[in-house]
């Protein structure tokens, strides 16, 4: 195992941030995240779950906000719903650079929060 992260993301709180400055979403998510996340009435959670795992991916990288764009960590469904991580660009340069060669992925959410843990193998 090289990392474990977690984070949390509060909904309410992230549902502001995402009415105060609407863009945020296309800076912080690929379109495929997108069109997944806008098929709910209200895609907050599935953005939150998406951030948070996003946060957690830096975490087990041992990497900080900024070394690599958020759009470059990206979240994808398996065949069987199974989410996991696929990375791009710097996020998979720095994946690369400490020996990562997998990916274990858990996300859920409440009403309130949304969590996320990745493990990077």
């Amino acid at each position: 195992m090289i990392g474990i992260g977690t984070d949390v993301v509060e909904l309410d709180r992230f549902r502001l941030a995402v009415a105060r400055t609407p863009k945020i979403v296309d800076r912080l998510f690929t379109a495929d995240e997108r069109a997944y996340a806008e098929l709910r009435n209200d895609p907050t959670e599935r953005y939150a779950a998406r951030f948070a795992a996003k946060e957690a991916v830096l975490k087990a990288l041992s990497a900080g906000i900024g070394e690599c764009a958020f759009r470059d960590i990206e979240v994808v469904r398996a065949e069987s719903g199974a989410p996991s991580v696929r990375l791009h660009g710097k996020a998979a340069e720095l994946a690369s650079s400490r020996g990562v060669t997998e990916w274990r992925l858990t996300m859920t959410h409440t009403a309130s929060l949304a969590q996320a843990i990745a493990v990077a193998l």
